[in-house]
């Protein structure tokens, strides 16, 4: 089993283009340490970067996640990120997203080992029709994400995702004997020992709030400079992040089979992550390739570079600009 070219290869991972089914077939079974992605939704209205209709979604993205199973090693996580739905032309949700999750855990026999939940404030609110015009609905602003495994104890630590302690906390931590009464609580637990300790930060929730921002990333910045469209559904830089640092360790194998704009691979290679990115459309593929050069790279060798990506006539390296640039 081999892969074909990569489109592009970075010191840590490489991006091919090319329909994922087929693609994984070519990876060694139990290969992948995590497999983190985020397919195009089951939406009711067509978007430009390809999505299926509700009512074929979950056999449709089922084929995929059967592959998925195959690659991942025994201690290895597969993150699937999957935004909501309302059913078409009913202010009704769509279960679309609960259907693939309990197939996969009925008939794949993947654990789900926790349920995440993306809560994106900077979401505009959408449908139109039922929260802005007819104001029955709330803004929809909160993805599901399925946290999977092949075994009930998937490799994880969570001391790599700690978050900053709360003000509070922080007085408390200054002064324990000021702010907090030791005593049991009504469930019988006794949190007095070392409750005030200084852990390094706090234990996160499942609930993940990270505004989809992007705006000056070098990705847009030299999109725009060679007048092509950024991907439209790109993932905020922090998600991927919180997972590969929880799931994974230095020199794991990180996967997005539904790579876009590649955020997946560009936070896999700052961690120090090898990574593999599979995308369907070349010319998402080929910009993703400026999320690993600076925004101050001159714009006619970004241009050339991705013209060179486009032709697909030979892998290119980025890892070392200076020699990207004399090549170019």
């Amino acid at each position: 089993m081999s892969l074909p070219n990569p489109l592009y290869i970075t010191g840590y991972g490489a991006a091919y283009v090319g329909n994922s089914l087929l693609l994984l077939d070519q990876l060694e079974t139990d290969s992948v340490d995590l497999v983190l992605t985020s397919p195009p939704f089951a939406l009711q209205r067509k978007k430009t970067y390809g999505n299926v209709e509700q009512e074929n979604y979950v056999d449709w993205l089922f084929e995929f996640c059967k592959k998925v199973y195959r690659v991942l090693s025994p201690t290895g996580s597969f993150v699937l990120d999957l935004g909501g739905a309302y059913q078409s032309k009913r202010p009704v949700r769509s279960l679309y997203n609960y259907r693939i999750l309990i197939k996969l855990c009925d008939e794949l026999e993947f654990r789900l080992a926790e349920e995440f939940f993306w809560f994106n404030p900077a979401k505009l609110p959408s449908p139109i029709e039922w929260v802005n015009k007819r104001k029955i609905r709330a803004k929809d602003s909160v993805n599901t994400v399925w946290w999977l495994s092949k075994t009930d104890n998937p490799k994880a630590n969570v001391s790599n995702v700690l978050v900053p302690y709360s003000e509070r906390m922080k007085k408390l931590q200054a002064n324990p004997q000021k702010y907090y009464t030791p005593k049991e609580r009504p469930s019988g637990h006794d949190i007095s020992k070392n409750f005030a300790a200084d852990n390094g930060g706090a234990i996160p929730s499942n609930l993940l709030e990270i505004p989809n921002t992007e705006s000056n990333s070098s990705y847009i910045q030299l999109c725009k400079s060679v007048s092509t469209a950024p991907h439209p559904a790109r993932f905020p830089y922090k998600l991927p992040m919180f997972f590969i640092k929880f799931l994974t360790e230095p020199g794991d194998t990180v996967l997005d089979i539904f790579a876009g704009s590649n955020t997946t691979g560009f936070v896999a290679e700052e961690l120090e992550r090898k990574w593999i990115a599979f995308e369907e459309e070349l010319a998402y593929l080929a910009a993703s390739a400026f999320r690993f050069l600076d925004k101050s790279q001159n714009p006619k060798d970004a241009l050339s570079l991705y013209e060179n990506l486009l032709s697909k006539q030979e892998s290119i390296h980025l890892t070392n600009l200076k020699q990207l640039a004399m090549k170019l």
